[in-house]
């Protein structure tokens, strides 16, 4: 893995962005689906059509509710400076780079792989409290914290 610098607050912008723009696809998804569930006609001819289209709503709801709890986690992820892992550090180990904040996963920035993690994942609190030169494992992966950002 090569050595970049990155900027945290940059990443954390970045994630913010991705959750607002999923948040906007969903929202666009969402009345869609809305839209198409009015115009079908009330016959029982097209009950198990509204039916399925009930279960994409609710499915759709459960979505939006879990990225606008995203939202609300990541105001709490500052950019404070530690040199120990915890909420809101740029964890680079010797395999991977994780962003402590929300769930959603792998992500690329500036052409580089990440992780958004939660520091309620296995992962995160393996590493949370821990400085840079620490190691740990993790099903069985051994990791080696290099920097801390």
């Amino acid at each position: 893995m090569r050595k970049a610098i990155y900027n945290k607050n940059d990443v954390r912008i970045f994630v913010r962005d991705m959750i607002s723009g999923k948040v906007k696809t969903l929202e666009f998804y969402l009345n869609f689906t809305l839209e198409a569930s009015r115009e079908i006609k009330k016959t029982s001819k097209y009950d198990s059509i509204r039916e399925e289209m009930q279960d994409e709503i609710y499915h759709l709801d459960k979505q939006m509710a879990n990225l606008k709890m995203m939202q609300m986690q990541m105001k709490k992820v500052l950019n404070t400076e530690s040199d120990r892992v915890v909420l809101g550090s740029l964890v680079i180990t010797n395999k991977a780079r994780f962003y402590i904040s929300v769930s959603l996963g792998e992500f690329f920035f500036e052409g580089d792989r990440f992780y958004a993690i939660s520091p309620e994942s296995p992962m995160a609190k393996k590493m949370i409290g821990m400085k840079s030169g620490e190691e740990f494992t993790l099903n069985k992966i051994h990791q080696k914290i290099v920097e801390i950002i």
